[in-house]
């Protein structure tokens, strides 16, 4: 029983960090300059914030859908949206940084934000860690909007 909650942890580790790598290389590759000429919102935080948020926020996914992997009632659904939660997280670095979309990215943002409430609906019948793993993650999903369409507005 050990060794398979090891083999999940690790697999949902790679699922979720890959989410996370696909999405910093293309803002590592493709930041700027284009985003240093953008007009920011004061509210706007200094850059080094977003690596150790995102890293921690990574890490709680990782552990929400653990969690909820080896909780009795689960269902592969949910496992699905959680798939398909990620490929939109990733496909808003890409389409903000490299194709430099805001409206798009703040569409894709709305849409990313929909999956986690769904999410969190289906972790708070199966499993309350999860849920409240996920909490942090909405909350700044939900200032990364504001900022996203601060942007927009701006620029």
């Amino acid at each position: 029983m050990l060794k398979n909650k090891l083999l999940s942890f690790l697999l949902f580790v790679i699922i979720t960090y890959s989410a996370s790598l696909i999405g910093g290389l293309a803002t590592i590759n493709f930041k700027e300059p284009w985003y240093s000429m953008l007009v920011m919102p004061s509210y706007n935080p200094p850059d080094w914030v977003f690596a150790p948020v995102w890293t921690t926020l990574y890490l709680f996914m990782t552990i929400a859908i653990w969690k909820f992997w080896h909780s009795k009632n689960r269902d592969i659904d949910t496992i699905y949206i959680y798939i398909v939660h990620l490929i939109f997280n990733t496909t808003w670095s890409i389409v903000f940084f490299v194709f430099h979309k805001i409206f798009l990215a703040l569409l894709i943002l709305i849409i990313l934000i929909a999956l986690i409430i769904i999410l969190m609906q289906r972790f708070n019948k199966i499993n309350l860690i999860s849920y409240y793993l996920m909490i942090p993650y909405l909350l700044w999903c939900f200032y990364a909007l504001i900022l996203n369409l601060s942007l927009f507005i701006l620029n």
